[in-house]
C-alpha cells in the first residue's frame, strides 16, 4: 500500500479525525490568545470568491458554509446508509436511538431558555447551541476509552448523533434563516430533485447519461451548482449537504462494484477529516479569553453549560429509556442502561455544530466569545466525564470477559 492510501486509510478512523479536530482546536487557542492575535482577525476577515454569484464571502464563511457543507453531506450519506442498511431500517430497532436524539435536542434547548429567559431576547437567541452532539468527537472518544466495549453501543452513538445533527440542520433551517431569496431556493429544489433523478432514476435518459459519462461529472458539478443557490437563498448552506447525502443512492447497479454512496464516502471522508472539520475547528474555535468578559457571571455561559452537560445526559437517557419502558422498543442484549448513561454524556460533546450555532446566535463579540468558551469547556467536561464512566464499563466487560474465558 502506498503511503498516501495508508494517509487516508487513517482518516477514515474516528480517533485520527478526533485526533486532528483536537489539535486544530488547540492550534486556534493558542493562536487567538497569542501576540499573534491579530494575525487570526485578519486571516479569519480575508475575503476572496465571486462577488456576482454572492460568493465573495470571508474565509471563516467559506469555513461554515463550504468546507462543513462536506462533513454535513457525510452525515446526510451516512443517515441514509442507516435507513437502507443499518438501525434504522427496522423501526423497532431505531425507536431508542431516534427518541433518545430527538430528547437530546430538546432538552438542552429548554434548559438554555430556562437560564435565559429572564435575560434579554438577544441571549435568549442561542437556544439552538447546546442542540447538536459531535460525531467525529464523541466516537473518537468511545475508541479511545471503549475498546471493549460491544459494537452496538458505536451503532447506537453514531445513530443519536447522526439524528441529533438533522434535528439541529431543521432548526438552523427554520429558525436561524434570514432574508430568503425564493428563487434561489426554488432553483435549489429543482435542482435537488434532478440531482435525486441521476442518482436513483432508471429511465433510458439517465441510463445512457450514466454509461457514457462518470457519475462523478454528472453528480459533482450539479451538487456545487445547488450548494451555492442554497447559499444565495438565505438558507444556511450546509442543509445542501445534508439534502445531497441523503439523496445519495446506496445499491449498486449493474457492474458497480460500490454504490455511489459508499465510493462518495470512501472519497470525502478523508477530506472531512483531515481538511474540512479541522479547518472549521481552526476558524471558528479561537476563544479569546480577554475578549469573553464577564464569562462566569453570564447567563448564556450557564444555559450553554447546563444545556450540554445536564440537558444532554437528561434527554438522551431519559428519552430512551422512557421509550423502553412505555413502548415496544427495547434495549439491544448486548447493552446495558449503565452504556447508555455513559453516551447520555459523551453526547455533551458538541462542538462543531453548537460552534456554528454560536456564530449564528451572536453579533456581539464578548456574547459570542462567552458562547464559544462555553461550548468548548462543556465539550472538554463532558469528554472526561464520559471518559471515565465508559473506561470503567470497558474495563468491567473486560474483566466479565476474563473470567468467562477462565471458567
Amino acid at each position: 500500500m502506498s503511503a498516501l492510501k495508508q494517509v487516508a486509510a487513517s482518516l477514515h478512523s474516528d480517533l485520527v479525525g478526533g485526533l486532528l479536530l483536537i489539535g486544530a482546536t488547540v492550534m486556534a487557542l493558542a493562536w487567538a490568545n497569542s501576540p499573534l492575535s491579530p494575525s487570526y482577525e485578519a486571516v479569519n476577515s480575508f475575503r476572496f470568491g465571486l462577488a456576482a454569484l454572492h460568493l465573495d464571502l470571508q474565509l471563516r464563511t467559506w469555513a461554515a458554509e463550504g468546507l462543513l457543507a462536506v462533513f454535513f453531506f457525510i452525515v446526510g450519506n451516512e443517515l441514509k446508509q442507516e435507513i437502507v442498511h443499518g438501525e434504522l431500517r427496522d423501526p423497532r430497532r431505531a425507536l431508542l436511538p431516534v427518541a433518545a436524539a430527538l430528547g437530546g435536542a430538546a432538552v438542552p434547548a429548554l434548559v438554555f431558555l430556562a437560564v435565559n429567559a429572564p435575560s434579554s431576547r438577544v441571549m435568549v437567541g442561542g437556544w439552538g447551541i447546546p442542540m447538536a452532539s459531535d460525531p467525529a468527537f464523541a466516537v473518537a472518544v468511545l475508541a479511545v476509552v471503549g475498546r471493549h466495549l460491544p459494537a452496538p453501543l458505536r451503532t447506537f452513538l453514531l445513530t443519536l448523533a447522526t439524528v441529533d445533527d438533522m434535528c439541529a440542520v431543521l432548526v438552523l433551517a427554520a429558525a436561524y434563516t434570514t432574508g430568503l431569496n425564493l428563487v434561489a431556493l426554488g432553483c435549489a429544489a429543482a435542482g435537488l430533485l434532478l440531482f435525486g433523478y441521476l442518482q436513483n432514476g432508471s429511465g433510458r435518459a439517465v441510463t445512457r447519461a450514466r454509461q457514457a459519462v462518470p457519475g462523478w461529472l454528472l453528480s459533482g458539478p450539479l451538487a456545487v451548482v445547488v450548494w451555492a443557490l442554497m447559499h444565495a437563498s438565505g438558507v444556511h448552506a450546509t442543509i445542501a449537504g445534508v439534502a445531497l447525502g441523503l439523496l445519495m443512492r446506496t445499491r449498486t447497479r449493474g457492474a458497480e462494484t460500490l454504490s455511489p454512496s459508499h465510493r462518495a464516502e470512501k472519497i470525502l471522508r478523508p477530506f472531512s477529516a483531515a481538511v474540512a472539520v479541522p479547518v472549521f475547528a481552526l476558524m471558528t474555535a479561537g476563544v479569546s479569553w480577554s475578549g469573553a468578559k464577564g464569562f462566569w457571571q453570564s447567563t448564556i455561559t450557564w444555559g450553554v453549560l447546563g444545556g450540554m452537560l445536564v440537558g444532554k445526559f437528561l434527554g438522551v437517557f431519559g428519552g430512551s429509556w422512557l421509550t423502553a419502558r412505555f413502548t415496544s422498543a427495547r434495549l439491544n442484549p448486548l447493552l446495558a442502561w449503565p452504556d447508555i448513561a455513559g453516551v447520555g454524556v459523551l453526547a455533551g460533546i458538541g462542538f462543531t455544530v453548537c460552534l456554528l450555532f454560536a456564530e449564528l446566535s451572536y453579533d456581539d463579540v464578548a456574547y459570542l466569545s462567552q458562547a464559544k468558551g462555553a461550548v468548548l469547556l462543556s465539550s472538554a467536561s463532558a469528554a472526561l466525564l464520559a471518559a471515565l464512566i465508559l473506561g470503567r464499563r470497558s474495563t468491567h466487560r473486560r474483566c466479565m470477559r476474563e473470567r468467562h474465558g477462565a471458567g
